[in-house]
């Protein structure tokens, strides 16, 4: 099922054809509009017009986050104050928070990204979603609602919190789509479970949409299996648009990025030059249609590659593989690079754990010190000194295998580790500035 057919499934010479004159358009949209990027181009030695090909944008100028800082508040805006519809903020907890503004057409075209991921998972008019993501500055609440809206679904703003409201909602008005993170979709499966429900079987949920953290096979397999579901993960970004930049089909291989929206390169991060499709690297994007904020070779961080090979599922647009970290939350443990989700992708393969966990990073001495907590599963025998000893042995064994670090494991007893009804806080960096 396609939400914009004519679109999802152009003929790839089409596509390029509409991304040329998007690029181009995009362009001139920045230097005209925003004193920031004709500075910019300017000192590159660049204008809009120079660009004629794919190759020639790769003499334009990056576009860092710390940029978009630097420009708080206004300072990427290439609309006035009367032409601005909407405006979004990250949380601002690393550092000057970043503003981006959005048109009424900026949200027009967020609301039918998001709605192509409605589509890959079975919804239409007739679906209830449900929108456990929360509301506000951030991105997720109102990205998945304005993409219901757009679907024409009947929308349940529930946001995150209240969780055993949330379960009785689910079941009680029928929703058959859930959108919020991974975390609490798991969150909200183990409370149903624990109110006496099945999920699978009482509800008459058939999918979920989850992004905004990473999340292993193991956990998704988990997910899928408690609510009964085709999990589909969506990816997106504040400061590019939010929730819908890419979306996970049917088939389970990748997302479709909204290519008639986003120009994606993958740049070698230590050289910044690209990289062929199918080999890893850093995500480069280029927005195609914002009017009010622009974006220039914006470098996410991201690790992931692009999958260019065609897909079962009709659609032309190209994939991104899940990814596989970032460049700036990865952690340079003893001098090794290590991604959380490396760490998660082994604890959830122990069927004695729950995918709930904490790493705690120390200095001792002048080294890092590397202790990750986890949650056995209700039914273990906590009590049973041996067979604890031999889980946190074999943990730590296949830590260090996978990550060629030792790792201290502590296991913790059944809901010991602060569940979360957003973004779950997997990593807690108490070492010393000097050390990190």
């Amino acid at each position: 099922m396609y939400f914009q057919p004519e679109i999802e499934t152009m003929p790839r010479e089409e596509l390029f054809q509409l991304q040329l004159e998007r690029i181009g358009e995009t362009l001139r949209n920045a230097y005209e509009n925003v004193p920031f990027y004709r500075q910019q181009f300017d000192e590159a030695g660049v204008r809009p017009e120079d660009f004629r090909s794919f190759e020639d944008l790769q003499r334009f100028p990056f576009l860092v986050k710390q940029d978009m800082r630097d420009a708080y508040p206004y300072g990427l805006f290439a609309r006035p104050n009367k032409d601005v519809a909407r405006i979004h903020a990250s949380s601002g907890t690393t550092g000057q928070a970043t503003v981006v503004g959005h048109t009424a057409a900026d949200l027009r075209n967020w609301g039918d990204c998001f709605a192509r991921g409605i589509a890959m998972v079975g919804g239409s008019a007739d679906s209830t979603l449900q929108v456990s993501y929360g509301y506000g500055l951030f991105t997720g609440g109102l990205g998945a609602h304005a993409g219901g809206e757009a679907m024409g679904c009947t929308v349940i703003p529930t946001s995150s919190g209240n969780t055993k409201r949330q379960v009785q909602m689910m079941r009680d008005l029928g929703t058959d789509i859930l959108a919020c993170t991974p975390s609490y979709a798991l969150f909200i499966a183990d409370t149903a479970i624990e109110m006496g429900y099945d999920p699978a079987k009482d509800f008459k949920i058939s999918a979920g949409i989850f992004g905004a953290e990473p999340c292993s096979q193991n956990m998704r397999d988990e997910i899928s299996e408690k609510l009964g579901i085709q999990y589909c993960d969506v990816y997106g970004l504040s400061e590019v648009m939010g929730p819908g930049v890419a979306m996970e089909c049917a088939e389970r291989n990748g997302l479709h990025i909204a290519e008639d929206h986003f120009y994606c390169e993958i740049l070698d991060p230590d050289t910044l030059a690209p990289v062929p499709d199918g080999e890893w690297g850093e995500l480069v994007i280029t927005t195609l249609t914002r009017e009010c904020c622009p974006l220039v070779r914006y470098r996410t961080r991201d690790v992931t590659r692009i999958i260019s090979e065609p897909c079962a599922c009709g659609r032309t647009h190209r994939k991104i593989d899940k990814l596989r970290g970032r460049t700036d939350d990865m952690l340079i443990l003893r001098g090794v690079n290590v991604f959380p989700s490396q760490i998660e992708q082994v604890i959830t393969s122990f069927e004695e754990v729950v995918p709930h966990y904490q790493i705690v990073l120390s200095t001792r001495g002048p080294l890092d010190h590397i202790e990750v907590q986890v949650e056995t599963v209700p039914e273990f025998p906590f009590d049973e000194v041996r067979k604890l000893e031999d889980l946190r042995k074999r943990l730590a064994a296949e830590l260090k295998g996978n990550l060629q670090i030792a790792v201290d494991v502590k296991i913790v007893e059944p809901k010991t580790i602060a569940r979360s009804e957003g973004k779950a806080k997997r990593v807690v960096d108490n070492r010393e500035a000097g050390n990190r």
